[in-house]
């Protein structure tokens, strides 16, 4: 059995170790810089804009988490919540965790009228896009997500100026 609730800052030190593990299994261990003061500033801050969400067993043991935020839709003029990272821990799967994570966002958003839950799942992790296709998610076909980050951000957004001026010329 899946106990969902939303996180509490003492929630913090295993949300991070999960998004550690997660970063390992999707193969880029190295990769997160996030840190408990972060990690709870963006949640817990005075003006949080990233929620967490708790899946634990019946002893009160965290299983997994979610964390998302909200986006919009421009074409449905409505809110919709972007699930960033859905993860459970590995001797929990198949305990409906995942399952129970995705039900609670997907009645989070029914209950406040946003429009969708979606998400990114990398292309090879075949496990969770069977899982997700079997809950009735379905791939955007025609999308592919782009991404502006590390160097080519720095370069791109370096100059204010010069790409202030480049869109007035057209």
């Amino acid at each position: 059995m899946s106990v969902i609730r939303p996180a509490t800052v003492d929630d913090v030190p295993a949300i991070l170790r999960m998004i550690h593990d997660l970063a390992i299994y999707e193969k880029e261990p190295d990769a997160v810089k996030n840190t408990p003061a972060m990690l709870t500033e963006v949640l817990f801050g005075e003006n949080p804009r990233v929620y967490a969400t708790i899946a634990e067993n019946s002893s009160g043991t965290v299983q997994g988490f979610a964390l998302w935020f909200l986006n919009y839709s421009t074409w449905e003029g409505v809110h919709g919540i972007y699930l960033e990272d859905l993860y459970v821990v590995p001797d929990a799967r198949g305990e409906g965790h995942g399952k129970a994570l995705l039900q609670y966002l997907a009645a989070t958003a029914v209950e406040r009228g946003y429009a969708r839950v979606e998400w990114s799942v990398l292309n090879w992790n075949e496990p969770s896009i069977n899982f997700y296709k079997n809950l009735g998610a379905f791939p955007m076909e025609e999308w592919s997500t782009f991404r502006l980050t590390g160097d080519a951000l720095q370069a791109f957004g370096a100059d204010v100026s010069e790409a202030k001026e480049a869109l007035t010329r057209g």
